[in-house]
């Protein structure tokens, strides 16, 4: 489904993001990305569908190479990626299901979208996702009036809208309370259980991360440094790809040393 050979990704500033990534993410697998904030987590993510190009190497998707797309097949390639981001990236003065309707654009004339005539069966799907993630009632109410959480299963039911074959989610709950964080991860699990859809996340929670995922990606310093079933996951795996402790007390000692110095 997603090939990474031998890919880099070197920013014009120096900043080496991806170092020499061989990865393979079949077809309706659940992953989960995790590592240390400038990882390389969100590059990696977002490489695949080309919002950041890698320098080095190829990324194949169902069998296409992706760098050497351009125009129209790179926006045949991003109609079928549906992409989640941490600050929801609505329109907040639109209401809910216009942001819905909005993964319907790539598949609409230009004169229809502006004119905001979309047909009756994207109305319906925009519709049923919206029953799916539970908030059909706030259908015609302006994004900016509801929560972090129910913003953000607007997202979701807008990438549901897209039918896409894959669902990218960077960071998606680092902005939620705990409670909310486990029924967006619920929300977006179910979908890939019930649409087979092949979903990669990127968290910061290892508790999360060990609960939701199949399989987890742990990376440190643009590598990829573990690769492996969630079930055969543990502290010292954690450990392992952070590169020091994740006890809070042992990290906090740490601080501590590092000021006294």
């Amino acid at each position: 489904m997603i090939e990474f050979k031998n890919v880099s990704l070197t920013y014009p500033n120096g900043v080496e993001a991806l170092k020499n990534v061989d990865l393979k993410i079949n077809k309706g697998e659940f992953v989960v990305v995790v590592g240390l904030s400038g990882a390389g987590k969100s590059t990696l993510i977002r490489s695949m569908n080309r919002i950041v190009t890698p320098t080095d190497g190829e990324l194949l998707i169902e069998g296409q190479d992706i760098l050497s797309l351009k125009n129209k097949k790179l926006r045949g390639l991003r109609k079928k990626i549906g992409m989640i981001f941490q600050d929801y990236n609505l329109v907040k003065r639109s209401t809910v299901i216009k942001n819905v309707l909005a993964g319907r654009l790539a598949y609409t004339s230009t004169i229809k979208s502006i004119l905001n005539r979309f047909s009756k069966e994207d109305r319906k799907l925009a519709y049923e996702s919206l029953q799916r993630l539970g908030i059909e009632d706030k259908i015609y109410i302006r994004a900016d009036q509801l929560s972090g959480g129910q913003q953000q299963r607007v997202s979701i039911a807008r990438v549901l809208s897209q039918k896409p074959n894959i669902i990218l989610a960077d960071e998606p709950v680092a902005s939620l309370d705990p409670p909310t964080s486990h029924q967006v991860m619920k929300d977006l699990k179910k979908i890939n259980r019930e649409d087979h859809i092949t979903t990669i996340v990127n968290l910061h929670f290892i508790d999360m991360a060990m609960e939701y995922a199949d399989r987890i990606i742990g990376m440190r310093d643009g590598k990829v440094v573990f690769d492996g079933s969630a079930k055969n996951v543990t502290e010292a795996t954690f450990e392992e790809i952070y590169g020091r402790s994740i006890r809070a007390e042992d990290i906090r000692g740490g601080i501590d040393d590092e000021q006294n110095k």
